[in-house]
């Protein structure tokens, strides 16, 4: 879970949710480490909640988590924890979600989903506060909301950026590479980077449960056989998830996928081609703003160890030596903190619609 050494920022004193009642919240999957980070996201932001459940699978039953500098204790996932509740997280895996999103539903409770498991629902919705403000949308407020699903936190970056990007000229084309982080497959890809780095500088044999494949001291652009989901998967997830919060006027971009030995953070190496000429200058005043820094100091340029604990993306430019009309940006961002603080701003939004007064 990402440090935060500064104070903990309040939401602003408009936001529709802080006026109205207190809500009961519960987290599925609040060991995992997407759980926790909205956990701490939800403490950051002052999210007006009575309750905060955290539940999980039999693993993690009685572990102790501190929410709101309160410990509480994990519970299990059962139909009658949903009882009462107003908005439910599902930080959990696909299988979990899939198997308890609709009691939640049905007894009343909001779904956010971080598993993407409900991408393809009927009535769920792939939603980027961030992305809904550079866009100038006005969230519609629905008596009972769908379940918002989270955009992949990669999709979210391109997004921004690319839209960004759109103020410096006519983009033209976009490829790029993103280099995804271990913490992508949760505590066990966190685990086992660990533990082939281990094995491997004392000449053991290395485990490979999730990957398939030595990911220590090594980049992939394909997990072995045996490994799910697929890079390939991740990557087109990545891409319809761009598509659904830019909109068609979106630039469109060619990406690569690549497995970076590194634990937490996606870095992204992106070329944008405009019709005209660009210098750097003018493609930085068109980034900065709203959750982007553009850096140019040694020490402040973006790495994932930089951008760890922060909800902000970091950019650096570099001008395109080969083609005047092309900038190189490479960028870097905490997946986890981004996921969570989209999770929890979707939740926001969805807090205003609900009954007034529900908890007493």
């Amino acid at each position: 879970m990402s440090s935060h050494p500064n104070p903990k920022p309040s939401a602003p004193a408009t936001d529709p949710v802080r006026t109205g009642s207190l809500y009961r919240v519960a987290i599925v999957g609040a060991s995992t480490l997407k759980g926790k980070e909205v956990a701490e996201v939800l403490n950051d932001r002052n999210f007006p909640s009575v309750d905060v459940k955290l539940l999980d699978d039999d693993e993690s039953l009685g572990q102790l988590e501190s929410v709101r500098d309160e410990i509480s204790f994990i519970q299990s996932v059962r139909a009658e924890q949903f009882e009462n509740l107003d908005l439910t997280f599902f930080a959990s895996d696909a299988d979990c979600t899939d198997k308890n999103w609709k009691i939640a539903r049905d007894a009343g409770s909001a779904i956010v989903d971080l598993s993407y498991a409900l991408e393809d629902e009927p009535q769920a919705v792939v939603r980027s506060p961030w992305i809904d403000r550079q866009l100038g949308r006005v969230p519609v407020v629905e008596l009972q909301p769908g379940p918002s699903v989270i955009a992949h936190p990669a999709a979210v970056v391109l997004a921004l950026l690319l839209l960004r990007a759109k103020n410096a000229g006519v983009v033209e084309q976009v490829v790029g590479t993103i280099f995804q982080p271990a913490s992508e497959h949760g505590q066990k890809g966190m685990d086992e980077l660990h533990q082939q780095t281990v094995n491997l500088l004392s000449f053991q044999q290395l485990p490979k449960n999730v990957f398939d494949a030595q990911v220590a001291f090594n980049m992939l652009a394909r997990y072995g056989v045996h490994s799910a989901p697929t890079l390939a998967t991740i990557e087109r997830r990545i891409l319809k998830h761009y598509r659904r919060i830019a909109g068609n006027d979106a630039p469109l971009a060619s990406l690569l996928l690549v497995q970076a030995p590194i634990f937490h953070g996606h870095a992204f190496a992106l070329r944008v081609q405009l019709k005209d000429a660009v210098d750097v200058a003018s493609m930085s005043r068109a980034l900065a703003g709203e959750h982007v820094t553009v850096t140019s100091l040694a020490e402040d340029a973006p790495s994932n160890v930089n951008a760890a604990g922060q909800a902000n993306i970091l950019v650096s430019l570099h001008a395109d030596v080969s083609d005047p009309n092309a900038v190189w940006l490479w960028a870097a961002a905490d997946n986890l903190r981004i996921a969570a603080s989209t999770a929890v701003e979707c939740a926001e939004a969805m807090a205003a619609s609900l009954p007034r007064g529900k908890i007493q």
